[in-house]
C-alpha cells in the first residue's frame, strides 16, 4: 500500500477545514462569552444604582438592612444562572471538539484497518501468526479507545449531576438565609 501525493494532499485539505471549523466554533463561543458578560456587567450596574437608591431611601437602619439582606437570593440565583450560562457555553464548544477528535479517531481505525488487512493480503507465507498477533493489538487499542471514550461521556456526565445538585444546594442555602434576615 503506498501513500501518493494527492492522497497526501487531500488528507491536509481536510485537516485544514477541520481546524478551520473548530476554529470558527471557539470564536463563536467566545462572542458568547462576551456577550454573556457583557449583559451581565450591564444587568449588574443597572440593579446597582437602584439598589443604593433603594438604600440611601431607607427611612432607619433596620430597613437599610433588610434592603440589602432581601439582595442575597436573587444574587445567588443569577450568579448560578450566570454559571450555567457559562458551563452551557463550555459544553457545546467542547463537544465540537469532542466529536472532530471522535472523526479523527474513526477515520484513524478504519485507515489502520485497512494497512493491516493490505499487509494480511500480502504477508509472505508462513506469518499468519505474526499477522492474527498485529490484529489483536489493533483491535484490543480500539476496545481500549472506545471504553476510555465511555469512561469519559459517564465522568462528563457524572460531573454535570454533581454541579446541579451543589448548584440546588447553593440555591436552598440562599434563600434560607433570604428568610431569616
Amino acid at each position: 500500500m503506498y501513500i501518493t501525493a494527492d492522497q497526501i494532499t487531500a488528507t491536509n485539505k481536510a485537516n485544514l477545514a477541520t481546524t478551520l471549523a473548530l476554529a470558527n466554533k471557539t470564536f463563536a463561543g467566545f462572542e458568547k462569552l462576551v456577550e454573556l458578560n457583557m449583559a451581565a456587567a450591564k444587568a449588574l450596574m443597572t440593579e446597582s444604582l437602584e439598589h443604593a437608591k433603594s438604600v440611601l431611601s431607607a427611612k432607619d437602619l433596620q430597613q437599610a438592612v433588610a434592603l440589602q439582606t432581601s439582595l442575597v437570593t436573587p444574587l445567588a440565583e443569577k450568579s448560578v444562572s450566570y454559571g450555567r450560562h457559562v458551563y452551557g457555553i463550555a459544553v457545546e464548544t467542547g463537544a465540537e471538539y469532542t466529536k472532530a477528535a471522535e472523526v479523527k479517531a474513526a477515520e484513524t481505525q478504519k485507515a489502520l484497518n485497512q494497512v493491516v488487512e493490505s499487509v494480511a493480503k500480502n504477508a509472505p507465507a508462513g506469518t499468519e501468526a505474526a499477522v492474527a498477533v498485529l490484529k489483536s493489538a489493533v483491535a484490543s487499542s480500539q476496545t481500549a479507545i472506545d471504553s476510555a471514550q465511555n469512561s469519559s461521556k459517564q465522568a462528563l456526565a457524572m460531573a454535570e449531576s454533581n454541579m446541579a445538585v451543589v448548584t440546588e444546594q447553593a440555591l436552598n442555602a440562599a434563600a434560607t438565609v433570604g428568610k431569616k434576615a
